[in-house]
């Protein structure tokens, strides 16, 4: 099995999806354990101290006024585990709180917090035994950090709430741990504290959502492809050139793919056969500029996310001079603006999609296809309904578009009196890559069989593996009405897998 070594300076997007997703192993480096120590040790004496220290020996957010007695800093770290752990609602997904809880790690890891080698140990000990603590929908308002998901993992390492096995069974934590020799850790001075400070949920939703849409942007180019091919366009405005002259990088990717994809097509330039038209409608003519400009939000969204994998964020910090200061590196801001820019590109790219699927099931506009692509139209309804489907998730994925990172809400005795709301702008663009998914899942199913209503004229090489392989998945071609929704659904499972960028890549090479 992969195993993934967390050091000093943070991880990379890879190392999360490995834990996350694949289940890596988790390793401390000597050079983590060494600077845990060292910086355990600062902790250690500022605690011995008379001297009150936010976080070390004092209270927290509005109570951090008062200075806690030695005798009473036990009992301080597990209160604020148990009492942080307030969250509602559905569980939230395995990958997520691996992610949650790897990400934390790495923070711990970087000697910035105080916390015990054992500490940090525990935690990678809990993720290798495939324990995955229950954390809840709601809770995190994204500042101080995801303080309640967090709360909830903190609490599966002390032995206590409930969590998942590795066989999926959801059983008290004391006993998941005791199965696999795990001993709970007893939290010392700033231990509670440091378990519950960080972006950590969001991020990883992030570095999750950036590889889903890595995939997603390329399937986009494709089914755009097929329904151009489909709808008799050009290929023409792909042309390089063209291209070169708004020297956007993602416009210039989606253009080439889309090129790639339908090199060797007798389908395109028929704009002067028997309706003739000038130009494409913008759902096709612009599908490199939408797409495009969603690349390049990525970009953006990638370095943020790149930067914040190699943070410490923690309050208060311990810092190489021996200071333990407080700071507001905790703030998702950062992280929220982008999970909220992704949402609206990724809203914008299931509009366009949905556009075009709605022209080829138009006869009016669809140059020659039959009505909703059905087999004998008014006996059958053909794809009249699919289009319905794919233009409610279009709906919902606007009202998803809506930031929540403009939203702020008080806590804390309004000691905490701007937060970032960057759990939810995670949790709602999760969703929109979900829809985004069945969105352009329908315009395969659309476009795939009108390409094939297209007799006398041959698609792309590329196209045509596209269509081949998604067949051999499940998904019927033309023919008359049947139960939709098993089609739609191996459309989805298609797309999701990764599978039609792969059918084409087969025959293009890497896409962009």
């Amino acid at each position: 099995m992969h195993t993934v070594v967390v050091g000093t300076s943070g991880v990379t997007a890879s190392d999360v999806l490995a834990v996350a997703r694949d289940g890596a192993r988790i390793e401390l480096s000597g050079e983590a354990l060494a600077a845990l120590a060292a910086a355990r040790g600062i902790v250690d004496a500022l605690a011995a101290k008379p001297e009150p220290v936010y976080g070390v020996s004092t209270g927290f957010g509005a109570l951090a006024t008062r200075h806690i007695s030695q005798e009473l800093r036990a009992q301080l770290q597990r209160n604020i585990v148990r009492s942080h752990a307030a969250g509602m609602g559905p569980r939230v997904e395995r990958e997520v709180v691996r992610a949650l809880m790897f990400l934390r790690l790495k923070t711990v890891c970087s000697g910035h917090t105080g916390v015990r080698p054992e500490v940090a140990q525990t935690m990678a000990d809990v993720l290798n035994a495939g324990i995955t603590p229950v954390v809840h929908e709601y809770g995190s308002l994204g500042c101080s950090g995801d303080l309640a998901p967090l709360s909830h993992c903190a609490l599966t390492l002390m032995g206590e709430g409930d969590a998942e096995g590795p066989d999926g069974t959801v059983r008290p934590a004391g006993e998941l741990l005791a199965e696999h020799g795990i001993a709970p850790v007893e939290l010392r001075e700033k231990e509670g504290l440091a378990l519950l400070n960080g972006t950590d949920g969001m991020l990883g939703m992030l570095v999750m959502a950036l590889a889903d849409l890595d995939m997603l942007y390329k399937s986009a180019d494709i089914t755009a492809a097929l329904s151009l091919e489909a709808l008799l366009g050009t290929d023409k405005v792909l042309a390089p050139e063209l291209h070169a002259i708004r020297p956007h990088p993602g416009q210039g990717a989606s253009a080439a793919n889309m090129l790639a994809v339908l090199r060797g097509s007798e389908l395109t330039g028929h704009h002067q056969d028997d309706a003739p038209r000038v130009q494409d409608a913008y759902s096709v003519r612009c599908a490199p500029q939408v797409a495009g400009a969603g690349r390049d939000t990525m970009a953006h969204a990638r370095l943020v996310a790149e930067r914040e994998l190699a943070s410490a964020v923690d309050n208060p910090v311990v810092l190489p001079d021996g200071r333990v200061e407080s700071n507001g590196n905790f703030h998702g801001a950062p992280v929220a603006y982008v999970l909220d820019f992704l949402a609206i590109a990724v809203a914008d790219l299931a509009s366009i999609a949905e556009r075009r699927t709605d022209r080829l099931l138009d006869k009016n506009r669809s140059h020659g296809l039959p009505p909703f692509l059905a087999d004998d139209a008014g006996v059958d309804s053909g794809l009249m309904i699919a289009q319905y489907t794919q233009a409610v998730l279009v709906s919902e994925l606007k009202r998803l578009a809506v930031p929540a990172s403009a939203d702020s809400i008080p806590s804390s005795a309004m000691q905490e009196d701007h937060v970032s709301m960057g759990w939810s702008a995670a949790r709602k663009l999760r969703t929109a890559v979900d829809n985004l998914t069945r969105v352009l899942a329908v315009e395969l199913y659309a476009a795939s069989r009108a390409v094939e209503l297209r007799e006398g004229l041959n698609p792309a090489p590329a196209t045509r593996a596209a269509i081949t392989a998604v067949r051999k998945a499940g998904v019927e071609g033309p023919g008359p009405d049947r139960f939709l929704a098993p089609d739609l659904a191996a459309a989805d499972v298609f797309v999701r897998e990764g599978r039609l960028v792969e059918a084409v890549e087969t025959v293009t090479g890497p896409l962009r």
